[in-house]
C-alpha cells in the first residue's frame, strides 16, 4: 500500500554568506523536530504509523523549491508542512501545488522574524487562491528553544489528522449494494459529490449478487466454519418479540430462509460483503479471480429494505459487525459500513473513524426526551448529563458493538478503543453486553437477528451527519456531547416504546450556544433522520477536515477559539464563523474539481 505522506518543507533565508549559513541546523530541526512529532501520534486505519518525508535541503528559493516538489510528486505526498524559524522570499518558497493541502508552522521568536514570514506567505497563498493554514505560537520562544510548545502541536496534529484522512479517501470507493432504500435521500448516492469533494469513486452492486455468491459459493469455506463456530460461541439469542400467528397469512409466507438457518445466511452475507469491498485472494484460488479483486471500497453500505428484507434475512448483523473493531478474525479496523445504504450517513461515518480509528455508531436520531416527558412517562427525574433531557439514539440492530461502551481504559471507565488496542477483555466485554434478537417480523418479514446493547457507560462522544441542500452543496453538523447512563428501569420503559430489539444509546449533547440552546433545538435543527457518532469531543478535527474538502460544517458547539480552518478564510469575514466558512467553501470549490 502506498500511504499518503505529509511533506515538511524547510524554508530559510536565501541570502548566502552568513545569514543562511547559521539558519540551516536549527531550520532543517524544526522540520526533524514536526516529522518525529506527526509519525509518533498519528496512525492509519490499519495501524500503521503515519509517515513523513522531509525536503532534501532546507529551501531558500525557488530552484529549491521545485527539486522539493519533484521529490514530493513521487511520495505519493497529500499535504505539506513548510516550517521556518526565520524571514523566506514568501513566494519565491511556497508550495504553489494546486493539489497539496497546506499549512505553515512559523517560529514565533525575536531573534529572527518567523511570524513575518508566516504573514506574507499566507499573504501570498491567499493572493493566489490557495488556501493555507497558519500555524503560530502564543508566547515567544528563545532561538534556542527546540520545544514544540503545546498550542503548536495541537495545530500540526490537528492539519495533519484531517490530511491524512483526506489521502486514505483518495481514489478509494464507495460501494453501495442496492439503491435508495424506503425513500430516503441520503441513500441517493451523488456519484459527483464522492469525485469532487472525497476524490472517490463510486460503485454500485445490485443485491441479488449475495444470493449469487451463496448460491454457488463464492467465499471461503473455511472462514465461514471458523465464523460460524465463533457466532455460536459469542453471539447470544436474545429476546423473540414475534408471534408469526398474529400476522397475515401473505407475510408469514414471505420468510424464505428457515430459522435453523438463519445464522447460516447471516454470517455469509457478512463475509460476502466485506469480500465486494475489499476483496480475498482466496477466491482467487477457487477460480473466481474476478469477484477476487473486491471494488477497492473504504466504505459501503446495504440497501436491506424492503426488496431485500421483505423475504430475506435482514443486514443488522453484517452492519453492526463490519463497523465494530473485531470479529471472529480478532481486532482489525472498523469498517465504515451504512444501514438502509445512507451513503451521507456513511460519509459522515467514514470522516469520524478516519480521524479517531475507532468504530462508527450508525443511529437514528429517533426521539427527544425532555426531563418532564420522561418523569410523566416513568416518574424519574433525569440528573448529571441527562439532566436537559436526551435524544434517543437507535436503529435497526445495526450499531456498532464498540457503540455499547462496554470495553474499558486504565481507569475502569466504560470506553471505545482503536482496534489496536482493544483487549481480548475488551472484545468479550461488548459481546457480553450484547444480545442479538430476533428481528420484528413486522418489519423484517425475512427474519434475521438485531444486535440490542443498551450503552449504560457515560463517554464522550461526537454526532456527525453529512446533508446535501440544493443552491448549497453539501453541508456539514456536529454535535459534541455524552452518552447518558439512565437506570435500567426507567430506559426499559422509554425502550419498548419503540422497539426493544435493537440498541440504545443515549446522547446529551453540550448545549448553550447558539443552535444548541436546549436539547430539543439540538433535535429541531438536525438535517436527516440518520447521525454517526464516534468517540470522544473531536469536533475541532471534524472542522478541520471538513475545511480541507471546502464542506461548509452549518451547525456544530465547538468553541470558536479551536476551529482552525485556511488563513484565507478570515478574508472571508470573522465576526460569523459559519458565515465566512460558507461563503469561502463555495468561492474556493471542492478539493477536486
Amino acid at each position: 500500500m502506498s500511504y499518503p505522506k505529509i511533506g515538511i518543507r524547510p524554508t530559510i533565508d536565501g541570502r548566502w554568506g552568513g545569514v543562511r549559513e547559521s539558519l540551516e541546523e536549527q531550520t532543517m530541526n524544526m522540520a526533524k523536530t514536526a516529522k518525529e512529532l506527526i509519525e509518533s501520534e498519528l496512525k492509519y486505519a490499519d495501524g500503521t504509523p503515519a509517515q513523513c518525508v522531509i525536503a532534501d535541503t532546507n529551501i531558500g528559493g525557488g530552484a529549491e523549491a521545485a527539486r522539493c516538489a519533484e521529490k514530493f510528486s513521487t511520495e505519493n505526498v497529500v499535504a505539506t508542512l513548510t516550517v521556518t524559524p526565520c524571514w523566506c522570499y514568501g513566494t519565491e518558497t511556497m508550495d504553489l501545488d494546486p493539489n497539496t493541502i497546506k499549512a505553515v508552522w512559523g517560529f514565533n521568536g525575536t531573534e529572527r522574524p518567523g511570524a513575518v514570514y508566516l504573514a506574507a506567505v499566507m499573504a501570498a497563498y491567499a493572493q493566489r487562491g490557495l488556501p493555507a493554514f497558519s500555524i503560530y505560537g502564543h508566547d515567544v520562544q528563545d532561538s534556542t528553544d527546540t520545544s514544540v510548545p503545546e498550542d503548536v502541536k495541537e495545530k500540526i496534529l490537528r492539519f495533519a489528522k484531517g490530511a491524512v484522512a483526506v489521502g486514505q479517501m483518495k481514489d478509494k470507493a464507495y460501494v453501495n449494494i442496492g439503491s435508495v432504500a424506503m425513500g430516503i435521500a441520503g441513500s441517493d448516492a451523488q456519484a459527483s459529490f464522492f469525485q469532487k469533494y472525497l476524490g472517490m469513486r463510486t460503485e454500485w452492486v445490485d443485491m441479488t449478487e449475495i444470493l449469487r455468491r451463496i448460491k454457488l459459493e463464492i467465499y471461503d469455506e473455511e472462514e465461514f466454519e471458523i465464523a460460524r463456530e465463533w457466532v455460536k460461541n459469542n453471539c447470544k439469542e436474545g429476546l423473540d418479540i414475534n408471534d408469526d400467528e398474529s400476522l397475515q397469512e401473505n407475510i408469514r409466507k414471505s420468510k424464505v430462509v428457515p430459522y435453523e438457518e438463519e445464522w447460516d445466511f447471516c454470517v455469509k452475507h457478512a463475509m460476502i460483503c466485506k469480500d465486494i469491498l475489499f476483496g480475498n485472494k482466496k477466491l482467487a484460488d477457487k477460480g473466481w479471480h474476478e469477484e477476487a479483486l473486491g471494488r477497492n471500497g473504504i466504505a459501503g453500505g446495504f440497501q436491506g429494505q424492503r426488496q431485500w428484507t421483505d423475504w430475506l434475512p435482514n443486514a443488522d448483523f453484517t452492519e453492526a459487525i463490519l463497523a465494530s473493531t473485531f470479529d471472529w478474525t480478532g481486532a482489525r479496523a472498523p469498517i465504515a459500513f451504512a444501514t438502509e445504504n445512507d451513503t451521507l450517513n456513511g460519509t459522515a461515518m467514514l470522516l469520524g473513524t478516519l480521524l479517531t480509528n475507532k468504530a462508527p455508531i450508525f443511529s437514528d436520531v429517533r426521539t427527544y426526551w425532555s426531563p418532564e416527558s420522561v418523569e410523566r412517562v416513568t416518574g424519574h427525574k433525569l440528573s448529571g448529563v441527562a439532566e436537559n433531557g436526551v435524544i434517543h439514539l437507535i436503529n435497526s440492530g445495526a450499531s456498532c458493538l464498540d457503540g455499547s461502551g462496554a470495553a474499558q481504559d486504565e481507569e475502569g471507565n466504560g470506553t471505545m478503543k482503536e482496534f489496536w488496542n482493544m483487549t481480548e477483555e475488551d472484545i468479550k466485554a461488548c459481546l457480553e453486553a450484547t444480545d442479538w434478537r430476533a428481528a420484528n417480523h413486522q418489519y423484517f418479514r425475512g427474519g434475521g437477528f438485531s444486535s440490542h446493547f443498551i450503552t449504560e457507560a457515560e463517554m464522550p462522544i461526537t454526532m456527525i451527519r453529512v446533508n446535501i441542500a440544493e443552491g448549497v452543496g453539501p453541508t456539514l453538523q456536529i454535535a459534541e456531547g455524552y452518552t447518558a447512563h439512565i437506570p435500567e428501569d426507567v430506559s426499559k420503559v422509554l425502550e419498548d416504546r419503540t422497539d426493544t430489539t435493537w440498541p440504545t444509546t443515549w446522547f446529551a449533547p453540550r448545549i448553550g450556544m447558539k443552535g444548541f440552546e436546549t436539547v430539543y433545538d439540538v433535535m429541531a435543527n438536525w438535517g436527516a433522520n440518520h447521525g454517526a457518532s464516534v468517540h470522544g469531543h473531536v469536533g475541532a478535527d471534524i472542522i478541520t477536515l471538513a475545511s480541507m474538502l471546502r464542506i461548509p460544517v452549518v451547525m456544530h458547539n465547538v468553541e470558536d477559539e479551536n476551529v482552525f480552518r485556511p488563513h484565507a478564510f478570515k478574508g472571508f469575514g470573522t465576526k460569523d464563523l459559519e458565515g465566512s466558512d460558507l461563503r469561502a467553501c463555495a468561492y474556493y470549490g471542492p478539493l477536486y474539481k
